[in-house]
């Protein structure tokens, strides 16, 4: 019995509208670039390439540094919007360069790309992480139990009691909510929508015992109360994450005690 073969056309789809002339498009990518080897100052500075414009702005950096300028420096690590490791603002918002596509950002005028706000810039796109890892730490982001023997059974926990703080489980750790922040931007010491977010998915678990601890921490000067509720970390969130809610959360529970 033959096999039916799938005619290319057919297998291609109808192309997107103002992309039916060719797969590839010139696009301009306008990069912040420093280098303190070089200057103390940042310039930008421009790239051109031929793309196809359903590839993402990561692809554009492997092109740019593979064949134009083997001196861009940028973090990434699995490319599907799972290591956080690639948070950029891309046209002027934190984005992961691997999820964002070339086609939804405005190809026809130059894309820019910079290194996320707040946190001291290394070298082009990459910036020193510790003062945001430092934050994640100090919230204690593990699961603590007064029960200091290895336990015997699983920790059980119903659906409901797993269904509360659910949505604070998504965060990958990008710093993108946190590097959106003008708190942040202004004030480094800040614990950042980031470790909050952390703290809270251990003070709503259910299994755990170190709620009241984590709450302290969050109740500092430079803790949750610095929150303005602009809702920028929301926007800014690539996994969907409900920032803001989950602060106003975890205030809530500092007042009532209740979690």
């Amino acid at each position: 019995m033959a096999t039916p073969v799938l005619d290319k056309a057919d297998a291609a789809g109808s192309p997107e509208p103002g992309f039916a002339d060719s797969p590839y498009i010139t696009v301009t990518m306008r990069i912040r670039r420093f280098n303190p080897e070089i200057s103390a100052e940042a310039t930008w500075e421009d790239f051109q390439l031929e793309i196809d414009p359903k590839e993402r702005v990561l692809d554009a950096l492997h092109k740019i540094k593979w064949d134009l300028d083997g001196t861009l420096t940028f973090r990434r690590s699995c490319a599907h919007g799972i290591c956080g490791s690639d948070a950029m603002r891309i046209n002027g918002k934190n984005r992961l360069a691997c999820k964002t596509l070339i086609k939804d950002i405005n190809p026809e005028k130059p894309i820019t790309v910079e290194a996320i706000k707040g946190l001291t810039v290394l070298k082009d796109l990459v910036v020193d992480m510790e003062p945001f890892f430092q934050a994640y730490r100090d919230v204690m982001p593990f699961l603590i139990t007064k029960d200091t023997n290895e336990p015997t059974r699983e920790r059980l926990q119903s659906a409901e009691d797993r269904e509360r703080f659910d949505d604070t489980t998504k965060c990958i750790l990008c710093a993108a909510c946190t590097t959106s922040c003008p708190v942040f931007w202004n004030d480094g010491q800040y614990f950042g929508p980031a470790a909050i977010v952390n703290a809270h998915r251990f003070i709503f678990d259910s299994r755990d015992e170190a709620g009241e601890q984590r709450l302290e921490i969050l109740n500092d000067k430079d803790g949750v109360w610095r929150c303005r509720t602009t809702f920028n970390c929301t926007d800014a969130c690539p996994r969907g994450i409900e920032v803001t809610k989950a602060i106003a959360e975890v205030k809530r529970a500092l007042i009532t005690r209740r979690f």
